[in-house]
């Protein structure tokens, strides 16, 4: 039952071409994340990595998209000094994924899948981000001053991820190598 439920969820072809590939992602998620650091009003930052979180959803399927994004934008709160977040980012940045991968699965061949699976999947993060800050400072209010911040890294994760998810699918390599893509 496992390796069935594996073989259905990872794009790749074999489970080890899966973790292969959702570390790789991992990596990315954490270096887009690092690359563009910009503070927010509410003591986190704004950066790039929901553009790969969402691409790996799209590509690696929801759950070795859900592990690559989370624990890859985990890693960078912890480098980038950002600890108290490490947790909730986990949780946030995979659950972001598996929204997003399971919408893409149901809409890829329609047109503007990519814009409705990330806005979709976006939603968990700007809600999970609006709770934590809530609950790190103790009003609901007050958590709700990042909100603005984590829109705007949203619609550049969406927009970033959709035109680089159409790119890719425009080769056949690629979408041999990914074919939930």
């Amino acid at each position: 039952m496992e390796n069935t439920l594996l073989k259905s969820a990872a794009a790749p072809r074999n489970k080890v071409q899966a973790i292969v590939m959702t570390a790789l992602f991992a990596a990315l998620a954490c270096v887009a994340t690092l690359v563009i650091h910009l503070p927010s009003p509410t003591g986190g930052y704004l950066n790039l990595g929901d553009t790969v979180v969402l691409l790996g959803a799209y590509l690696l399927g929801p759950w070795y998209g859900a592990v690559a994004g989370g624990v890859g934008s985990a890693l960078a709160d912890l480098i980038s000094g950002y600890a108290a977040y490490a947790p909730a980012t986990l949780l946030i940045k995979a659950m972001m994924a598996i929204v997003a991968g399971l919408v893409w699965r149901a809409v890829r061949e329609k047109q503007g899948g990519t814009l409705l699976a990330g806005v979709l999947g976006e939603i968990p993060m700007v809600v999970g981000y609006w709770l934590y800050d809530a609950l790190l400072l103790r009003s609901l209010i007050g958590g709700a001053a990042g909100i603005p911040a984590n829109l705007v890294q949203a619609a550049v994760g969406i927009a970033a991820s959709a035109l680089l998810a159409l790119s890719l699918r425009k080769s056949a390599y690629v979408r041999r190598k990914f074919p939930l893509l």
